[in-house]
């Protein structure tokens, strides 16, 4: 039986602080985009409709539901509860977000990105946003890849026996 070698303390210390720092700050990202959007569902619609992506049928039900989803999403990554469910819900929002933005820059729309506030200015994203929204993405694959697969980078702080 071979017996794998453990990391140097310090990286395995490391890798469990950003774990732990990207677990936070998406879970703050999300609730904090959730907030202004849970007020004001009329508004986030006319954001949603404003990427011409969804049917018209399901521009008010997504401006309901996702902003619950965002804050349900984001308590559960601080609270880490139910870690796997929450890291792939987590994935799979911030994918749709930043596939929604490139395509919204690919196709020159000039729109709000609606991500922090329903609120904002005509025209203002960007590839700043898009540079923004792909940390979030690399932060969630991180999580991603710790959650499902500690072993390979030998993080004992989240093995089961």
């Amino acid at each position: 039986m071979t017996t794998m070698k453990q990391p140097p303390m310090m990286l395995q210390l490391g890798m469990e602080l950003a774990y732990h720092l990207c677990r936070i700050v998406l879970g703050a990202v999300l609730i904090y985009a959730s907030i202004n959007k849970i007020s004001n569902p009329e508004d986030f619609a006319k954001i949603i409709h404003s990427y011409q992506i969804l049917p018209e049928e399901m521009i008010n039900l997504t401006a309901i539901i996702l902003p619950w989803l965002e804050l349900i999403t984001g308590l559960f990554l601080i609270f880490q509860l139910w870690m796997p469910g929450t890291v792939l819900l987590t994935n799979s929002l911030f994918m749709v977000f930043i596939a929604a933005i490139l395509s919204a820059l690919l196709r020159g729309l000039d729109i709000d990105c609606g991500c922090f506030s329903t609120s904002g200015g005509k025209g203002s994203m960007n590839m700043i946003t898009f540079f923004r929204d792909f940390s979030f993405v690399m932060m969630a694959l991180f999580l991603l890849k710790v959650t499902f697969f500690p072993k390979e980078i030998r993080l004992s702080f989240l093995r089961e026996n």
